[in-house]
């Protein structure tokens, strides 16, 4: 064997082994470079969960707080329309004049007179432009007029013997009928 075939040998074999090394080489990257490509993938799915997660969750919250929203408009909106509605009662209530002002009025003194023994001096009052009304209703009676109080008419009464005080104002009876009345009013307003 002649050197030139030595030397040719080995540069056969160190091309040989540099093959099974760059095919080594070449594997374990393209090993390597399929291991990242799995990882960014899973990282991407895994980021792309998240990020859907987080837009339902906000969705979710922007449309709980719009429905909330909605509802406490909704229900500023009742509250104005039933208070336009109170207000208009009261205003009906503060226009009654003749003989239906005086029905009512002498209805609710005679009730009210009623929670008072008869020897007892009762002192009603009333409002100032149902004073000569009340001193009518109450001629002849243990009642007399002591003044007037802020009211929309009816009367209030009292008695120092019994110590006694009886509010039976229109508006007494309004707040009352309309505190028993309100979830009957509101239904019939709103359809519920």
């Amino acid at each position: 064997m002649s050197l030139e075939t030595v030397v040719e040998d080995v540069r056969d074999e160190a091309r040989a082994r540099a093959e099974e090394v760059r095919e080594a080489a070449d594997a374990e990257a393209d090993e390597i470079i399929a291991e990242a490509e799995e990882d960014a993938e899973r990282i991407h799915e895994e980021r792309l969960a998240e990020v859907e997660t987080r837009i339902d969750q906000e969705r979710e919250q922007t449309l709980s707080s719009a429905k909330l929203e909605a509802k406490q408009e909704r229900l500023a909106a009742r509250r104005d329309v039933l208070q336009d509605v109170y207000d208009d009662v009261e205003e009906t209530i503060r226009g009654l004049d003749g003989d239906r002002r005086r029905e009512l009025t002498e209805a609710l003194l005679d009730a009210t007179l009623a929670e008072f023994d008869d020897d007892e001096t009762v002192a009603v009052y009333t409002r100032a432009e149902d004073i000569e009304l009340l001193e009518e209703l109450v001629a002849g009676s243990n009642a007399q007029v002591d003044g007037e109080t802020e009211c929309l008419g009816g009367v209030v009464a009292e008695s120092d013997t019994s110590r006694v005080r009886v509010n039976n104002t229109f508006d007494s009876v309004l707040e009352s009928v309309w505190d028993d009345e309100l979830k009957h009013i509101s239904e019939r307003l709103f359809d519920q």
